[in-house]
């Protein structure tokens, strides 16, 4: 197959779209929209967001050293974009797109209610990059919206909120599901132990 090369560029897709709430004080609280986001570490839990020095957020971030990580959603994904395309200079985001900012557990920055899952998070380091700055953060408290968990299982479904993902521009509803961890290794376990049934039945 015919391959093409294309200069070093961000390339890895699709990836989450994330509204990050921030400020320790209501008039400072703010949205931005992130799709460089991740996780770094299970334990301790750490995660990632890298944010351009000239966005409004940054401050309110490198000041406080607090945010919010806020999962989204196939009915968040207008306030999404919106938060991502306008600036908290201009506009009270949580007003705007009638979000609610509530109270975190471990931390001063809002979470956003309508969202299913918010990650509070304290920051640990800044790494200057160029482009953007990362900021490397602990998980210090998770919030999960009751309505996704399983009453039997204690289970969290988020396939169930309808999530987003951010891809080349656009942004995408993640579709079915076609398998869990590990579903590879379990398929050839199953033959394997069919297998040794069958051999022993014949014998």
């Amino acid at each position: 197959m015919a391959k093409q090369h294309w200069k070093p560029g961000t390339m890895v897709y699709p990836i989450p779209a994330v509204m990050v709430s921030c400020g320790s004080k209501p008039e400072d609280y703010n949205i931005i929209t992130i799709a460089w986001t991740g996780t770094i570490c299970s334990d301790p839990a750490m995660c990632y967001i890298s944010v351009r020095k000239n966005r409004h957020s940054y401050d309110i971030i490198k000041e406080s050293g607090e945010f919010v990580i806020n999962l989204t959603t196939k009915n968040l994904a207008y306030a999404t974009d919106w938060c991502g395309v306008k600036s908290g200079k201009d506009f009270n985001k949580f007003e705007e797109m009638n979000l609610t900012p509530a109270p975190s557990k471990e931390i001063s920055a809002p979470i956003i209610e309508e969202s299913p899952l918010s990650i509070e998070c304290k920051v640990k380091n800044i790494v200057e990059l160029g482009s953007h700055d990362m900021f490397i953060a602990e998980v210090v408290n998770v919030q999960a919206d009751e309505r996704y968990i399983n009453e039997k299982t204690g289970k969290f479904l988020l396939s169930k909120a309808r999530p987003i993902a951010y891809s080349h521009g656009y942004y995408f509803e993640l579709g079915k599901l076609i398998g869990q961890f590990g579903h590879s290794v379990m398929k050839k376990k199953t033959r394997e132990m069919k297998g040794k049934k069958g051999k022993a039945r014949k014998a």
